[in-house]
């Protein structure tokens, strides 16, 4: 099985990973859940970039060159830039030429600057991150609704597509409902034509972090730090699978643990929300 995954392509410029996986006998939901893999010493250093990340959110490409070269490292803008890349965090310096691409109308304002957040399902952030492993590495989404802090629906996937972060949306609404507005980053998955047509379809109102900004978004951001500071390195995962249900059951229990900010456990929150004082 493993000799026949790794035979898929996912730049293939002519035939779908769905096709590839049918003529190859590969189940397509297990190939997602292999872990993506690069050099060594790119995985080392993708895994301190991380760490460090966690804790300097805004710190960019040179500053990460400057970091790494003080650790020993030889690399240079050009390297780090598409280390970034990988990781889902090209969105941290500037894009040249946005319009250029076509994504410029699908870039929305921020909704929540002033916004007094009042009940569950008014505001889900969402956001990509990195996921380091034994071997390799993968990504993982997640809903977060901001008042209750609950964790709405996650996924996790080899691959930072469009289809992936409507998929893991499309089941957290079926379980919840849906959100009055969605907030992201201004990632190339967000200001997609499929995500902007989805929420434009459903009746989302779309908001998005000023760019750089990732204070914006700090939500989802204070979750990443939550379960990688307390599972996910400490318990790197051999795969996918492993991975996935870890990452479930940590979710599970920080549904339980009472949370800083708002004094109760986001299950609790959400669950037990009068709705009668909003109606």
């Amino acid at each position: 099985m493993k000799q026949r995954q790794s035979l898929v392509e996912t730049a293939h410029r002519h035939i779908s990973i769905r096709k590839q996986c049918e003529l190859l006998e590969v189940n397509r939901g297990s190939f997602y859940y292999e872990p993506r893999g690069e050099k060594p010493e790119n995985i080392q250093m993708m895994e301190m970039m991380d760490k460090h990340l966690l804790h300097h959110p805004t710190e960019g490409v040179m500053s990460m060159v400057y970091y790494l070269r003080d650790l020993g490292f030889e690399v240079g803008p050009k390297r780090i830039r598409r280390l970034f890349k990988v990781m889902g965090r090209e969105t941290i310096y500037k894009k040249k030429n946005l319009s250029k691409v076509g994504l410029q109308q699908f870039i929305h304002p921020y909704l929540l600057r002033k916004l007094e957040i009042t009940k569950p399902n008014q505001v889900w952030c969402t956001d990509i991150t990195y996921i380091p492993m034994k071997k390799g590495f993968m990504y993982l989404t997640a809903y977060i609704d901001v008042y209750s802090r609950k964790i709405m629906s996650f996924g996790i996937s080899n691959t930072m597509t469009t289809k992936w972060c409507l998929e893991v949306l499309e089941a957290g609404i079926k379980e919840y409902g849906k959100p009055e507005i969605i907030n992201s980053d201004q990632g190339a998955q967000y200001t997609s034509l499929a995500w902007n047509e989805y929420l434009a379809k459903e009746g989302i109102k779309i908001s998005m972090d000023g760019k750089g900004r990732a204070t914006d978004n700090a939500w989802i951001e204070r979750f990443w730090k939550t379960v990688k500071t307390e599972y996910i390195y400490l318990n790197p995962s051999d795969n996918g699978f492993e991975l996935l249900k870890g990452v479930q059951n940590h979710i599970a229990y920080y549904h339980q643990k009472t949370h800083h900010t708002t004094k109760q456990k986001p299950e609790d929150r959400y669950q037990n929300f009068d709705w009668k004082q909003v109606a």
